[in-house]
């Protein structure tokens, strides 16, 4: 017959049994519970019901802090269900963990754009999306993108398209410079209408990699009739990311009008690569190799191919709603005809955009470039009393501007802008400067 003592260790000894049973069950079932509702979770977003995702979401966060992918299904919820902040933290933890998540950096840059960090948007869509022929403005751009994104994630389209059509009027001047006085046309004004349209299309093959094509036309008339612009420009190139990065290459082109019958070809091949830093900064490098042909009349010495490389940096500020760029770039042109010889060339740009609001948006602009000619000629130097000279030529050009973008209705704008061109050369015939103005509507679809 057992004792009070030998019943009562039984009875514990049972009891501790029991306990490890239930927590072995509970360690396996765990799992797969929350792995249910991880699945249920991610049903509910594609259903659009983002508030019953986050009920089953919330309750697993403290448990997987460190789960990207986890985070990544709360921050859309939290995005959908209109919580940018809680989708702020829950993505950016997402991509600090696995960077390699391209509709993570796509919701990441709908929730900046959501809060007017469009500065930050832009930075997080172009590491999934690129489009080339966006206009200089960060809220057009992030507007953009966000659409793009909003597609992508929402509806499954692996195919983002973008159109726009701008007009406008505006005024051309002339300056008076020792060139354009000496050899006419110093001191002109002119009014011009402008029409400008096209779009562009981004593929996505999966892992992250697309198919990137835009198409943009340009044609400005002017009331007296003295020049009659028109330009294509078009670009195809493929793309792909990877961590915090996006690589891109292709063709990118350009077909000109140039008045009196003359016309101007670019075609260039490309590599463009851009990193984030983090959040706020990031830097691009690139290089290009490009053949410039005017197939026929005066102009024709003119043809060259240009090797320029570059690398730039930007930085956002102000909460995300601003920033400061620069850009540096050198290189060489060769296989030309003119008499000046081949040339080096470098110089850089500086570009400061400031979004006040989701509706106003200004930016300004500098862009400096020498070229360096390699042969010397007999010609009237600027700085002589119209003595010739025997000297090589050299070109300091410069171009600044700035821009006011009001967006007044959904998907559309206007645009005042101004635009100051000089060009000083050693050689007389080729200083000239140039001011315009322009006023211009907009539209995106």
């Amino acid at each position: 017959m057992q004792g009070p003592s030998a019943s009562t260790g039984t009875s514990q000894r049972h009891l501790v049994l029991l306990c490890c049973g239930m927590w072995g069950a509970l360690l396996v079932a765990t799992p797969a519970h929350a792995q249910a509702d991880l699945s249920e979770a991610r049903r509910l977003i594609d259903l659009h019901l983002p508030a019953q995702a986050l009920d089953l979401l919330v309750p697993l966060e403290p448990a997987r802090t460190h789960d990207a992918a986890f985070l990544y299904l709360l921050g859309r919820a939290a995005l959908d269900a209109g919580d940018a902040e809680r989708a702020r933290s829950a993505l950016e933890r997402s991509i600090a963990l696995d960077p390699d998540r391209p509709e993570a950096h796509l919701a990441l840059g709908r929730v900046y754009h959501a809060l007017g960090e469009h500065a930050n948007a832009v930075n997080q869509f172009e590491l999934a999306i690129r489009f080339e022929n966006l206009p200089p403005d960060l809220l057009t751009q992030s507007a953009i993108y966000d659409e793009a994104a909003r597609e992508a994630l929402e509806e499954g389209k692996r195919t983002a398209v973008f159109g726009y059509a701008v007009t406008g009027i505006g005024r051309y001047r002339v300056n008076s410079t020792r060139g354009t006085n000496t050899y006419g046309g110093g001191d002109r004004r002119e009014t011009f209408y402008n029409l400008r349209a096209g779009g562009g299309v981004s593929h996505a093959l999966g892992n992250d990699t697309a198919l990137d094509a835009t198409v943009d036309y340009r044609h400005r008339e002017y009331d007296a009739g003295s020049r009659d612009d028109r330009d294509l420009r078009w670009s195809a190139a493929a793309s792909h990311g990877f961590g915090d990065s996006r690589i891109s290459g292709g063709l990118r082109g350009r077909v000109s009008y140039r008045g009196d019958g003359d016309y101007r070809n670019d075609v260039a091949g490309f590599v463009d690569y851009t990193h984030n830093l983090d959040v706020e900064s990031q830097w691009t490098a690139g290089l290009s190799v490009q053949r410039r042909r005017y197939p026929a009349g005066p102009l024709r010495d003119r043809s060259r191919t240009t090797t320029l490389g570059s690398v730039g940096w930007s930085h956002s500020f102000n909460e995300g709603a601003a920033t400061f760029g620069v850009t540096a770039h050198a290189g060489r042109n060769t296989a030309t005809s003119r008499p000046d010889g081949d040339s080096d060339v470098f110089g850089a740009t500086a570009n400061l955009d400031w979004t006040f609001s989701d509706s106003l948006d200004a930016f300004v602009f500098l862009w400096w470039e020498r070229d360096d000619f390699s042969a010397d000629d007999v010609r009237f130097h600027p700085d002589e009393r119209d003595d010739a000279a025997t000297f090589s030529r050299e070109d300091n050009l410069y171009e600044g501007g700035a821009g006011l973008v009001w967006s007044f209705a959904q998907g559309w704008s206007l645009r005042p802008e101004l635009v100051y061109i000089r060009d000083q050369s050693n050689v007389v015939a080729l200083n000239y400067s140039s001011t315009e103005v322009w006023l211009n509507v907009r539209t995106d679809f």
